[in-house]
């Protein structure tokens, strides 16, 4: 993984740095389990770049943001909730709901996903 100046929670997870149940990695994303699960199944998929928040993307990372999402999509079907249904959640600074500055999707399933989520 590449050393990225800014040392986050989850660049030492993509870094392996801090044990995880990693579930997937190559060389531009990480995703791994949720520490404190939302949902039977809640997956984290963070870029291995530190990109602090959505408002800090830029058009370089928009081949990267597809990937997340297309990742994402496929990890739902390996973990069996394609199908049943799922959701994948962002959430952008503090009031947002953000707790760790570095970019991360939240892919939720297994159960019955209620609206509005908080």
């Amino acid at each position: 993984m590449p050393t990225e100046p800014e040392t986050t929670l989850f660049g030492r997870i993509a870094r392996r740095e801090i044990p995880a149940q990693i579930v997937f990695q190559d060389e531009d994303i990480t995703a791994f389990r949720d520490v404190n699960p939302a949902a039977p199944v809640h997956i984290l998929i963070i870029p291995n770049k530190t990109i602090r928040t959505l408002n800090d993307a830029t058009q370089e990372d928009e081949r990267l943001l597809g990937k997340i999402m297309l990742t994402a999509q496929r990890l739902a079907s390996e973990l069996g909730i394609a199908d049943s249904g799922y959701r994948i959640v962002m959430n952008c600074n503090h009031d947002g709901g953000q707790s760790v500055y570095h970019l991360h999707f939240h892919l939720l399933g297994g159960r019955r996903l209620t609206w509005p989520p908080g």
